[in-house]
């Protein structure tokens, strides 16, 4: 049985051939480390984390690459900047649609006498933002919010949250996780503070490899929670004050940073638009195959109707089965991979209205086809009649 694999959501597969060949290549023929090596392996290496960081840069409108710093990936990042930035008595607002990387944080940070207030969004995930302004108080310091939801694809305001935020003195901290590598981002236009990514989502990665990109007045702002060896500095036990070793200590995920590099290279020669486009389709013409099973009511898909303001992630409630069943039955019978349940993001599922319950999401990258997405379509019928 061929397997379709519409999880993408989660993490992208397959990677671009060349991902691939490029860890093995660092695997088999480098090896080397960076900042802890006189040879010329490790230089060369360095040029490439280097390049990897300009690229980023390039992406998302940074001002300067030494202020893109790796992590593992988009939770260690928020993590790192929530808690290095806020202190007691701070005051936080995000949005009702947030992924668990923001809100454990959050909740974390409330028992250390940090505040936080959810702005709130409609049932098909749309921010109020008629409602934000209200609620800021003098105590109130960030805005931290998703780029779009990972449970619905509902993509937030993000430029009208920053301009909200600058008009206030609020900074604003971003979680891309879904749109990064997809949907043009901007930190300048955009009044982005902190861009908090994923490289195993739409930027075409390895697992394992994240990070975060910094405004300039943000550097001396966020207290570094994680201290170690960088190879700078050695001489000295205190925490270097520059960048990006003020926040990377440790020995960094190599082989997950030239997988990137590569991933980044394909995206820029594939063009971000075209691949947009491309997911984009698949999305409308699968929500277009669902309609008569909603018509019919054997179905409930949840967001937008269409894929004006939706990343290309749609969850549905199959009416006369269980949605576990249903996932059960889609990967056992038919090799179509999904995913079930709350997707670490309850408060999302509580604004929708699917909580406790959960949705089955399908989620389209750009190694899907048109013949998968109808294939999936045909699954559930078969399952829904």
């Amino acid at each position: 049985m061929e397997k379709i694999y519409l999880d993408n959501a989660a993490t992208s597969f397959p990677k671009p051939p060349e991902v691939a060949d490029a860890v093995y290549d660092y695997m088999t023929k480098v090896g080397a480390n960076i900042n802890r090596g006189g040879y010329e392996a490790a230089y060369d290496l360095e040029g490439l984390v280097f390049e990897t960081r300009e690229m980023l840069k390039d992406m998302f409108g940074g001002t300067d690459c030494k202020n893109v710093v790796f992590t593992k990936n988009v939770t260690e990042s928020l993590n790192v900047v929530l808690k290095g930035f806020l202190k007691p008595g701070d005051h936080v607002l995000c949005s009702s649609m947030e992924h668990n990387a923001v809100m454990r944080p959050l909740v974390q940070l409330e028992g250390l006498g940090i505040q936080f207030d959810r702005v709130p969004a409609n049932s098909n995930g749309e921010l109020e933002t008629d409602k934000l302004e209200s609620m800021i108080k003098p105590n109130t310091k960030a805005i931290v919010m998703t780029h779009a939801s990972n449970l619905v694809g509902t993509i937030n305001p993000i430029a009208e949250v920053g301009h909200i935020a600058k008009k206030h003195g609020l900074k604003l901290i971003v979680d891309a996780a879904q749109t990064a590598g997809v949907f043009p981002i901007d930190m300048n236009s955009m009044n982005i503070d902190v861009l908090c990514f994923t490289g195993h989502k739409s930027l075409l990665g390895p697992q394992g490899i994240g990070g975060f990109i910094l405004a300039e007045d943000m550097i001396d702002l966020i207290y570094p929670i994680l201290s170690g060896g960088t190879g700078s500095i050695s001489h000295t036990e205190e925490v270097p004050d520059f960048m990006p070793d003020k926040f990377e200590p440790g020995t960094m995920n190599l082989p997950g940073i030239v997988g990137l590099n590569a991933a980044l290279k394909w995206i820029n020669a594939r063009g971000m638009d075209s691949i947009r486009e491309h997911e984009l389709m698949l999305t409308e013409r699968f929500l277009d195959g669902l309609a008569p099973l909603e018509e019919s009511g054997l179905v409930k898909i949840y967001g937008l109707k269409g894929i004006e303001g939706r990343a290309p992630v749609v969850s549905i409630q199959t009416l006369n089965t269980d949605c576990a069943d249903a996932a059960f039955r889609l990967d056992s019978e038919y090799g179509i991979a999904t995913r079930v349940g709350l997707h670490c993001s309850p408060a999302a599922h509580k604004s929708i209205g699917t909580y406790p319950v959960g949705t089955l999401r399908f989620s389209f990258g750009v190694f899907n086809t048109e013949a998968e997405v109808d294939a999936a379509i045909r699954a559930l019928c078969d399952i829904c009649r």
